[in-house]
């Protein structure tokens, strides 16, 4: 007899980086990992993430893109007081509004006091769209921003960090979050992929991945089951654990 369960609503999440440095290899990306762990505590599932240039006309079309196909976009990189941090002035663009200088970001950056032309720098940082709400940062320098269901933080990881971990289910009315269980066994793909089908078919609302792992003893497939409900979570196991056992062969608990 089929399921008569409802499924929740997902509640999606998208992240654009921005920024030549990470397209040419000379700065690799730590930001992506640490917002989708945070995100999925929230309920909300990332879905997609995407590395795009400093040029003001890729990012404008891909933030309207984006945030009219997802719940949540966050963008990390471009804030900065250099000539190619440009994406507080391609969010205003994006959202048809103008740019200023927000008068709680001046005030944070003016605490350390510098020579004029410093200043003059530094007070780039404060550039946002016009009705845009801070995101705190708790390392103490210049705020993100978030506008409509776009939040704009920093590139350099522990500011990005900080400004993740500000942000709470007040700010993001998220799902249940996301739970998973993880089994292995020394079998290849492509001697469970039939049965791991069939087992995909009768939990729709569960991800079902195989992912093969290579070692001293052997080669073979973590097999790991993500959802929102811990109770079928529970139940795909014990059928996959039992699939193993009709190879005989002894799962592996990850």
């Amino acid at each position: 007899m089929g399921s008569t369960k409802t499924s929740a609503k997902v509640v999606t999440g998208c992240m654009i980086i921005i920024g030549n440095e990470i397209l040419s290899g000379r700065t690799q990306d730590t930001n992506l990992n640490y917002l989708a762990k945070a995100l999925n505590e929230l309920g909300v599932r990332m879905q997609e993430a995407r590395v795009i240039p400093d040029v003001e006309s890729v990012i404008v079309e891909t933030v309207n893109e984006c945030r009219a196909k997802f719940d949540y976009v966050f963008t990390t990189g471009g804030i900065g007081p250099t000539h190619d941090d440009i994406t507080a002035a391609c969010m205003a663009k994006a959202f048809d509004t103008e740019l200023e200088l927000h008068p709680d970001i001046v005030e944070v950056i003016k605490r350390r006091e510098a020579p004029p032309e410093i200043m003059e720098s530094r007070l780039l940082m404060a550039r946002a769209p016009k009705g845009a709400v801070l995101i705190d940062n708790s390392t103490g320098g210049p705020q993100g921003f978030q506008i409509g269901n776009v939040f704009v933080m920093a590139g350099v990881p522990m500011v990005m960090q900080a400004m993740t971990d500000s942000l709470d289910n007040t700010r993001i009315p998220g799902g249940a979050p996301v739970r998973s269980r993880t089994i292995g066994a020394y079998l290849g793909e492509s001697q469970v992929a039939k049965q791991l089908g069939k087992i995909q078919d009768q939990h729709p609302d569960v991800d079902l991945g195989s992912y093969p792992f290579y070692r001293e003893d052997g080669y073979g497939t973590n097999l790991v089951v993500r959802g929102t409900d811990e109770v079928e979570l529970e139940e795909m196991i014990e059928k996959i654990r039992a699939m193993i056992h009709s190879f005989d062969v002894e799962p592996i608990k990850e």
